[in-house]
Protein backbone atom coordinates (compact mmCIF):
# COMPACT_ATOMS: atom_id res chain seq x y z
CA UNK A 1 0.00 0.00 0.00
CA UNK A 2 1.50 3.35 -1.02
CA UNK A 3 1.64 6.30 1.36
CA UNK A 4 -1.31 8.15 -0.16
CA UNK A 5 -3.61 5.13 0.04
CA UNK A 6 -2.40 4.39 3.56
CA UNK A 7 -3.15 7.86 4.88
CA UNK A 8 -6.47 8.12 3.05
CA UNK A 9 -7.58 4.87 4.66
CA UNK A 10 -6.28 5.88 8.07
CA UNK A 11 -7.87 9.33 8.16
CA UNK A 12 -11.14 8.06 6.70
CA UNK A 13 -11.35 5.44 9.43
CA UNK A 14 -10.40 7.98 12.10
CA UNK A 15 -13.06 10.41 10.86
CA UNK A 16 -15.83 7.80 10.87
CA UNK A 17 -14.86 6.58 14.33
CA UNK A 18 -14.78 10.10 15.75
CA UNK A 19 -18.23 10.84 14.33
CA UNK A 20 -19.67 7.82 16.14
CA UNK A 21 -21.50 8.98 19.28
CA UNK A 22 -19.96 7.86 22.55
CA UNK A 23 -19.66 9.11 26.15
CA UNK A 24 -16.92 11.61 25.27
CA UNK A 25 -18.70 13.24 22.33
CA UNK A 26 -22.05 13.32 24.12
CA UNK A 27 -20.41 14.81 27.22
CA UNK A 28 -18.88 17.60 25.12
CA UNK A 29 -22.21 18.35 23.43
CA UNK A 30 -24.12 18.34 26.72
CA UNK A 31 -21.64 20.77 28.27
CA UNK A 32 -21.86 23.01 25.21
CA UNK A 33 -25.64 23.10 25.26
CA UNK A 34 -25.76 23.91 28.97
CA UNK A 35 -22.70 26.14 29.26
CA UNK A 36 -22.05 27.65 25.85
CA UNK A 37 -19.16 27.57 23.42
CA UNK A 38 -16.35 28.32 25.88
CA UNK A 39 -17.33 25.53 28.26
CA UNK A 40 -17.83 23.22 25.28
CA UNK A 41 -14.34 23.90 23.95
CA UNK A 42 -12.79 23.40 27.39
CA UNK A 43 -14.72 20.13 27.81
CA UNK A 44 -13.46 19.03 24.40
CA UNK A 45 -9.89 19.77 25.49
CA UNK A 46 -10.44 17.66 28.61
CA UNK A 47 -11.81 14.72 26.65
CA UNK A 48 -8.94 14.90 24.15
CA UNK A 49 -6.41 15.11 26.98
CA UNK A 50 -7.90 11.93 28.39
CA UNK A 51 -7.61 10.31 24.96
CA UNK A 52 -3.92 11.25 24.82
CA UNK A 53 -3.43 9.38 28.10
CA UNK A 54 -4.90 6.29 26.44
CA UNK A 55 -2.64 6.83 23.43
CA UNK A 56 0.46 6.98 25.62
CA UNK A 57 -0.70 3.89 27.51
CA UNK A 58 -1.29 2.01 24.26
CA UNK A 59 2.15 2.98 22.96
CA UNK A 60 3.76 1.78 26.19
CA UNK A 61 1.70 -1.41 26.28
CA UNK A 62 -0.03 -0.56 29.56
CA UNK A 63 -3.48 -0.83 27.98
CA UNK A 64 -2.79 -4.51 27.37
CA UNK A 65 -3.71 -5.04 31.01
CA UNK A 66 -7.23 -3.82 30.35
CA UNK A 67 -7.44 -5.87 27.18
CA UNK A 68 -6.39 -9.10 28.89
CA UNK A 69 -7.55 -8.76 32.51
CA UNK A 70 -11.29 -9.13 33.11
CA UNK A 71 -10.88 -7.86 36.67
CA UNK A 72 -9.02 -4.70 35.66
CA UNK A 73 -11.56 -4.02 32.94
CA UNK A 74 -14.45 -4.48 35.38
CA UNK A 75 -12.96 -2.09 37.94
CA UNK A 76 -12.39 0.71 35.44
CA UNK A 77 -15.76 0.05 33.79
CA UNK A 78 -17.77 0.36 37.01
CA UNK A 79 -15.87 3.44 38.18
CA UNK A 80 -16.50 5.07 34.80
CA UNK A 81 -20.16 4.07 34.82
CA UNK A 82 -20.63 5.48 38.32
CA UNK A 83 -19.01 8.76 37.28
CA UNK A 84 -21.27 9.17 34.25
CA UNK A 85 -24.34 8.42 36.36
CA UNK A 86 -23.14 10.97 38.93
CA UNK A 87 -22.83 13.65 36.24
CA UNK A 88 -26.28 12.75 34.92
CA UNK A 89 -27.87 12.99 38.36
CA UNK A 90 -26.27 16.40 38.81
CA UNK A 91 -27.90 17.52 35.57
CA UNK A 92 -31.29 16.17 36.65
CA UNK A 93 -31.08 17.86 40.06
CA UNK A 94 -30.20 21.23 38.55
CA UNK A 95 -32.72 21.08 35.69
CA UNK A 96 -32.95 24.57 34.30
CA UNK A 97 -30.36 25.88 36.73
CA UNK A 98 -27.62 26.03 34.12
CA UNK A 99 -29.90 28.07 31.88
CA UNK A 100 -30.74 30.60 34.56
CA UNK A 101 -27.10 31.02 35.48
CA UNK A 102 -26.23 31.61 31.85
CA UNK A 103 -28.75 34.42 31.69
CA UNK A 104 -26.82 35.99 34.56
CA UNK A 105 -23.62 35.70 32.49
CA UNK A 106 -22.03 33.10 34.76
CA UNK A 107 -21.15 29.64 33.45
CA UNK A 108 -22.90 26.71 35.16
CA UNK A 109 -19.51 25.14 35.89
CA UNK A 110 -16.02 26.56 35.89
CA UNK A 111 -13.79 25.95 32.90
CA UNK A 112 -11.34 24.00 35.07
CA UNK A 113 -14.11 21.76 36.40
CA UNK A 114 -15.45 21.10 32.90
CA UNK A 115 -11.91 20.23 31.77
CA UNK A 116 -11.32 17.85 34.69
CA UNK A 117 -14.62 16.13 34.13
CA UNK A 118 -13.82 15.74 30.43
CA UNK A 119 -10.50 14.07 31.25
CA UNK A 120 -12.19 11.67 33.66
CA UNK A 121 -15.02 10.83 31.26
CA UNK A 122 -12.45 9.58 28.73
CA UNK A 123 -9.88 8.08 31.10
CA UNK A 124 -12.55 6.09 32.97
CA UNK A 125 -13.89 4.56 29.78
CA UNK A 126 -12.02 1.23 29.41
CA UNK A 127 -13.38 0.79 25.89
CA UNK A 128 -11.37 3.86 24.85
CA UNK A 129 -8.19 2.13 26.00
CA UNK A 130 -9.07 -1.08 24.20
CA UNK A 131 -10.10 0.87 21.10
CA UNK A 132 -6.63 2.32 20.71
CA UNK A 133 -5.08 -1.11 21.33
CA UNK A 134 -7.32 -2.65 18.66
CA UNK A 135 -7.36 0.16 16.08
CA UNK A 136 -3.83 1.55 15.99
CA UNK A 137 -1.88 -1.69 15.41
CA UNK A 138 -3.75 -2.18 12.13
CA UNK A 139 -1.84 0.81 10.72
CA UNK A 140 1.58 -0.01 12.10
CA UNK A 141 4.12 -0.68 9.34
CA UNK A 142 6.83 -2.98 10.72
CA UNK A 143 9.24 -2.05 7.96
CA UNK A 144 9.32 1.50 9.37
CA UNK A 145 10.56 0.25 12.75
CA UNK A 146 9.98 1.96 16.15
CA UNK A 147 6.54 0.40 16.67
CA UNK A 148 5.90 2.25 19.95
CA UNK A 149 6.64 5.59 18.26
CA UNK A 150 4.36 4.70 15.33
CA UNK A 151 1.55 3.82 17.75
CA UNK A 152 1.98 7.11 19.56
CA UNK A 153 2.05 9.23 16.40
CA UNK A 154 -0.98 7.45 14.94
CA UNK A 155 -2.85 7.88 18.22
CA UNK A 156 -2.07 11.58 18.33
CA UNK A 157 -3.36 11.94 14.76
CA UNK A 158 -6.63 10.22 15.76
CA UNK A 159 -6.98 12.71 18.62
CA UNK A 160 -6.28 15.63 16.25
CA UNK A 161 -9.10 14.39 14.00
CA UNK A 162 -11.29 14.27 17.12
CA UNK A 163 -10.38 17.89 17.92
CA UNK A 164 -11.48 19.03 14.43
CA UNK A 165 -14.71 17.03 14.52
CA UNK A 166 -15.67 17.97 18.06
CA UNK A 167 -14.78 21.64 17.63
CA UNK A 168 -17.09 21.86 14.60
CA UNK A 169 -19.87 20.17 16.58
CA UNK A 170 -19.29 22.49 19.54
CA UNK A 171 -19.74 25.53 17.28
CA UNK A 172 -23.00 24.11 15.91
CA UNK A 173 -24.28 23.18 19.36
CA UNK A 174 -23.33 26.58 20.79
CA UNK A 175 -25.35 28.38 18.10
CA UNK A 176 -28.35 26.16 18.80
CA UNK A 177 -28.02 26.69 22.56
CA UNK A 178 -28.42 30.48 22.24
CA UNK A 179 -32.02 30.02 21.17
CA UNK A 180 -32.65 27.31 23.74
CA UNK A 181 -31.25 29.35 26.63
CA UNK A 182 -33.68 32.19 25.98
CA UNK A 183 -36.58 30.02 27.16
CA UNK A 184 -36.40 28.73 30.73
CA UNK A 185 -38.94 25.93 30.15
CA UNK A 186 -36.86 24.63 27.25
CA UNK A 187 -33.77 24.90 29.42
CA UNK A 188 -35.33 22.74 32.12
CA UNK A 189 -36.33 20.14 29.54
CA UNK A 190 -32.84 20.24 28.04
CA UNK A 191 -31.13 19.71 31.41
CA UNK A 192 -33.40 16.76 32.16
CA UNK A 193 -32.79 15.24 28.75
CA UNK A 194 -29.01 15.60 28.98
CA UNK A 195 -28.96 14.34 32.56
CA UNK A 196 -31.00 11.30 31.56
CA UNK A 197 -28.68 10.73 28.62
CA UNK A 198 -25.58 10.68 30.85
CA UNK A 199 -27.29 8.33 33.32
CA UNK A 200 -28.24 6.09 30.41
CA UNK A 201 -24.66 6.08 29.12
CA UNK A 202 -23.42 5.17 32.59
CA UNK A 203 -25.86 2.28 32.87
CA UNK A 204 -24.95 1.13 29.35
CA UNK A 205 -21.25 1.20 30.17
CA UNK A 206 -21.84 -0.68 33.43
CA UNK A 207 -23.78 -3.42 31.64
CA UNK A 208 -21.47 -3.63 28.63
CA UNK A 209 -19.21 -6.56 27.89
CA UNK A 210 -15.60 -6.30 26.88
CA UNK A 211 -14.84 -5.57 23.24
Amino acid sequence: MDDLSFWLLFFSAALVLNLSPGPDLLYVLSRTLSGGRRIGVVSMCGVCSGALIHVAAAALGISTILATSAQAFAVVKYVGAAYLIYLGIQGLRSAGGGIRVQLEARPPVSAWRAYRQGVLVDVLNPKAAIFFMAFLPQFVRPEHGAVALQLFVLGVLVVLVAVIVEFALVLLAARASKALRSHQAIGQWLDRMLGSLLVGLGVRLGLSERL
